[in-house]
């Protein structure tokens, strides 16, 4: 015979001739011949030396074990005295009871949804990441949730987690700011077949996100066609003059004629303008000289305007000094004064008006 201790916190399996016989836990045991025991600490998780089954058919050990059974499409989250330990994917798996704590939460996989309550600190941790999908919504964005093509509901921003598996799971987001659309270097014909280069901005938003991403494909693509066509039939309306005319009012007028189409799209425009007109280099030369020729001919207007004023100025003070000796006297001493300035000295007779000799002199130095 044999005598076997046993500590604290472990337990023997008593098998003779490798048949099981039975469970001692904390003491002291004499063995039979043929016997032996195999300890195990009640810390760590049971392994069975054999057959589980033959094992469990003692009652009494089954009472101390946890039996965990973890089908295909589960997995179960241990939790060891409150802690999170490990994780069970599918299998048998025994834990003695009684010195530790145990908590086993188990998590379908076959669906979607994540369900169960799992702390959210432990959807970072390496041992669950794998099993789980997850998309971010930022503040900015909205998205729709799309399960094996079918169109399932609108998310605002956040995270979203779901189990991974088979099942087929698209997150479509759009950014529902304030955007930009650019048409630039639009080459479009006048009704003159005047050929113009047009770069056309416009700011828009989407606010109704199934429509745009559900019911249209690629709705940014649409809106800049809707955009072009409508500024292509407004530009070949008109002959180039009108058009240069009209550009202050092209934009509304192509705000107007998109509104209907940009609600079928999801999206709202908000506002639009023409950046630039551009002319090709020809044409560009043509307008530049007819520019030209109409600055010089309203400057010859003008010329000829203070010409006019300028004569008829001086035929009223003419008139005046007709009528008025001493205005004709003080005229020609104004007259010799400015002569002065510029001449050093002048010698006059007696014989004739000033003015007379002044421009007998002038007439005579020639």
């Amino acid at each position: 015979m044999k005598r076997v201790r046993i500590n604290a916190g472990k337990v023997g399996l008593i098998f003779n001739k490798g048949d099981y016989q039975r469970i001692i836990t904390k003491g002291t045991y004499w063995l039979g011949f043929g016997e032996r025991v195999i300890q195990y600490d009640l810390t760590q998780s049971f392994v069975a030396p054999i057959a589980l089954d033959l094992l469990l058919e003692d009652a009494t050990l089954e009472a101390m074990l946890h039996v965990i059974e973890v089908k295909d499409n589960e997995i179960v989250l241990v939790y060891e005295n409150h802690n999170f330990k490990t994780i069970l994917a599918a299998g048998r798996y025994l834990y003695w009871k009684g010195l530790i704590n145990y908590k086993f939460t188990t998590a379908d996989l076959s669906k979607i949804y994540i369900t169960e309550k799992i702390d959210t600190s432990l959807f970072s941790h390496y041992a669950l990441t794998k099993y789980i999908r997850v998309f971010e919504v930022t503040a900015y964005e909205k998205a729709v949730l799309i399960v094996d093509d079918v169109y399932i509901k609108t998310l605002e921003s956040g995270s979203y987690r779901f189990w991974r598996n088979d099942t087929s799971i698209t997150i479509a987001k759009v950014d529902v700011r304030q955007l930009q659309l650019e048409i630039a270097g639009q080459e479009l014909l006048t009704k003159d077949k005047a050929a113009v280069r047009i770069n056309f901005n416009t700011q828009y938003k989407v606010i109704d996100i199934e429509k745009a991403l559900l019911d249209n494909k690629e709705y940014e693509k649409q809106l800049y066609i809707a955009m072009q066509l409508v500024l292509r039939a407004y530009v070949g309306t008109y002959t180039l003059d009108e058009l240069l005319d009209r550009k202050e009012s092209m934009a509304q007028t192509v705000l107007e004629d998109t509104k209907n189409t940009a609600t079928k799209l999801g999206v709202r425009i908000l506002n639009c303008g023409i950046r630039d007109i551009i002319l090709p280099g020809e044409m560009k030369e043509i307008m530049n000289q007819v520019l030209v020729a109409q600055k010089r001919a309203q400057a010859n207007i003008i010329t000829r305007r203070e010409e006019t004023a300028s004569t008829r100025s001086l035929l009223n003070t003419a008139k005046l000094m007709e009528d008025n000796e001493m205005l004709y006297k003080l005229k020609e001493m104004e007259y010799v004064e400015k002569i002065a300035d510029k001449i050093g000295e002048i010698t006059v007779s007696g014989n004739g008006g000033m003015v007379k000799q002044l421009k007998d002199i002038f007439s005579v130095s020639k």
